[in-house]
């Protein structure tokens, strides 16, 4: 039988697209900790204002609890009237598109960013996650990278979401798996 590969962290090397210079990463860095995930922070509009100004889309109404994580606000788009909750961690390596009047409750995260675990070099891979109008990501729940969340779909509490989500379903699980239909009145 043939010995398993090993891998080999001394070759890593990654091909992550910051997509902003050194200066804005570290002034990011600094008001990410100071108006972000300090738990003191409850100005909503004040942290919006920030992320607009570091280039990120927010349509209006957007409401930011305290202790959130965002990786890189320039690779963020949240539409009108979506609530982010406390301590939720937005890892954008890649895009993160948040349509209208979605919920992202406390705690989620939305991790873009892995690793190939079949090379030797661990390779990093990334991709978007888009998230549309309409959709409730629950609490401790977790959106992978390439997954799209379709409208009014619902992950539930603690699941993970490795593939998409259809439209007006709720997924539960890890892996997440449909359960019911969502119905609105």
């Amino acid at each position: 039988m043939n010995e398993p590969g090993k891998v080999n962290n001394a070759a890593y090397k990654t091909s992550i697209r910051i997509g902003a210079s050194k200066p804005k990463q570290l002034l990011w860095y600094l008001v990410n900790i100071l108006f972000f995930k300090n738990p003191l922070n409850l100005f909503s509009s004040l942290k919006v204002a920030l992320l607009k100004a570091f280039g990120a889309s927010i349509g209006e109404g957007v409401v930011i609890k305290p202790s959130v994580n965002i990786k890189y606000p320039w690779k963020l788009k949240i539409g009108a009237h979506s609530w982010i909750g406390e301590e939720v961690w937005i890892d954008d390596l890649s895009d993160v598109v948040i349509g209208a009047n979605v919920t992202i409750s406390q705690g989620a995260l939305l991790l873009t960013g892995s690793h190939d675990h079949t090379k030797s070099t661990f390779d990093f891979i990334s991709a978007t996650i888009v998230i549309e109008d309409g959709a409730w990501i629950g609490a401790k729940a977790v959106v992978s990278g390439g997954v799209t969340c379709k409208t009014h779909s619902m992950l539930g509490v603690n699941s993970v979401a490795e593939g998409n989500l259809n439209a007006y379903t709720i997924y539960k699980g890890n892996p997440a798996v449909p359960i019911l239909i969502r119905t609105i009145g």
